[in-house]
């Protein structure tokens, strides 16, 4: 059955306001007041260590940095989307399909204004065609204390077959991605509630609760009595990539404590850092990770504490051998050393992560797969994000980061309604 005028006049609107978007403002016109930024719990799913946001009453969607579209599985109050295969709505549909992803058709029909757009499940890789739909999204705005008044966010979602939920967590429906495209979650968030084009993500640690995200910025507290934790915040600059709406920076040195690592010449600026929750530990390309596992060894020194690796970790320690403090095991802090002079710093607490048998192991994995020359020297996984407050901000351009002190966490975050 055709979609009705409204869906019509809704799809054009849309696809109006990713142009408005995309445009810079007039000089002659008012800027609109900024309405409340949105909230939403984040929760760490143990049997995958992948992350999800709930969307609607029964809708999980797994949290994807580098995804550019929202898609789920679809159910069926999704009103089909009248776009045209020129509309500008598809064309950023289909602006950043993944180059491994080899699927055609799928049903999409340009003279019958359907658009197809191809969801990736960033887990296994694989795809499939979906056509977009019209859906929303509920949650609540917040004061960045608590959350205050639900509201329902109008969005454009791609639908997708059951089969490419395989390996995400049990009961999650999809995906939200969250990457700086005009179909992620955040830019419809933007659009739909007039919020900034920011975001915050504080990813929460396994056992202590939920973690929250807050679209259209700041500020945000974590317990009574303490500060606006944006105000801590360190800056980079955001990278920006061709054909990859991910996020991005520079680092100009890596450090163990205050001793710089060997790196070939180069290493680092070949890729980049990227961020990725998708991926659960971190990640360095074999001539960044042989360096930094052999430097981390030495600068450790505890042969006696050693024990045999666990896959697929390289390097693992009796745990109870190894000093413990409130910031973790009492191991060399690596220090990701960022363009703008600031540090990423990760102690014992995202370093190090602890396995059975009273283990504690290094919390690196060496890159198996992809281009030395387009790989990112380094991936910084959702264990290396959790209990860091970061602020992607696509107006500005930067990426803002802080490591909470120990007596918070993400999960300090009061999800009680005041209102």
């Amino acid at each position: 059955m055709p979609p009705r005028n409204g869906n019509l006049v809704l799809a054009a609107a849309a696809a109006a306001l990713l142009v408005l978007l995309a445009s810079p403002p007039s000089c002659s016109a008012a800027a609109p007041r900024r309405r409340d930024p949105v909230v939403v719990p984040v929760t760490r799913d143990p049997a995958t260590s992948l992350y999800t946001i709930p969307v609607r009453y029964y809708d999980n969607l797994v949290v994807d940095l580098a995804g550019p579209l929202v898609w789920s599985t679809c159910a069926a109050d999704h009103l089909p989307a009248s776009l045209s295969c020129q509309d500008p709505t598809c064309v950023v549909a289909n602006a950043y399909r993944v180059p491994t992803c080899k699927v055609t058709g799928g049903g999409g029909d340009c003279s019958k204004n359907v658009c197809t757009a191809y969801p990736y499940n960033p887990v296994t890789g694989q795809c499939a065609a979906g056509n977009l739909a019209h859906t929303r999204f509920i949650a609540n705005t917040t004061d960045g204390k608590n959350p205050l008044i639900q509201v329902s966010v109008k969005a454009v979602a791609a639908c997708a077959p059951k089969r490419l939920l395989a390996r995400l967590p049990r009961g999650a429906t999809g995906v939200a991605g969250l990457a700086a495209s005009g179909l992620a979650l955040p830019a419809q968030v933007a659009s739909s509630q007039g919020v900034a084009g920011r975001f915050l993500l504080c990813l929460p640690r396994l056992g202590y609760g939920q973690g929250v995200a807050i679209f259209g910025g700041g500020p945000i507290y974590l317990g009574e009595g303490l500060p606006d934790f944006t105000t801590t915040l360190d800056y980079t600059p955001l990278v920006a990539k061709r054909d990859n709406p991910g996020y991005y920076v520079t680092a100009n040195a890596i450090a163990l404590d205050d001793a710089r690592l060997p790196l070939p010449r180069g290493a680092l600026a070949a890729g980049g850092v990227a961020l990725r929750t998708a991926v659960s530990f971190g990640q360095l390309r074999p001539d960044v990770f042989r360096p930094f596992v052999r430097e981390f060894e030495k600068g450790l020194n505890r042969s006696d504490a050693k024990v045999a690796a666990v896959a697929p970790f390289p390097l693992c320690y009796r745990a109870s051998m190894l000093g413990n403090t409130r910031i973790g095991y009492f191991v060399p802090a690596v220090r990701l050393m960022l363009a703008g002079g600031k540090n990423y710093t990760m102690t014992g607490t995202n370093s190090m992560v602890d396995v059975k048998g009273g283990k504690a192991c290094l919390a690196f994995l060496e890159m198996k797969s992809g281009d030395a020359a387009s790989s990112p020297a380094v991936i910084l996984g959702g264990f290396q994000m959790e209990n860091m407050l970061l602020q992607f901000d696509s107006e500005k351009k930067r990426l803002g980061f802080a490591r909470l002190p120990f007596y918070t966490s993400c999960s300090n975050f009061n999800f009680t309604k005041t209102q």
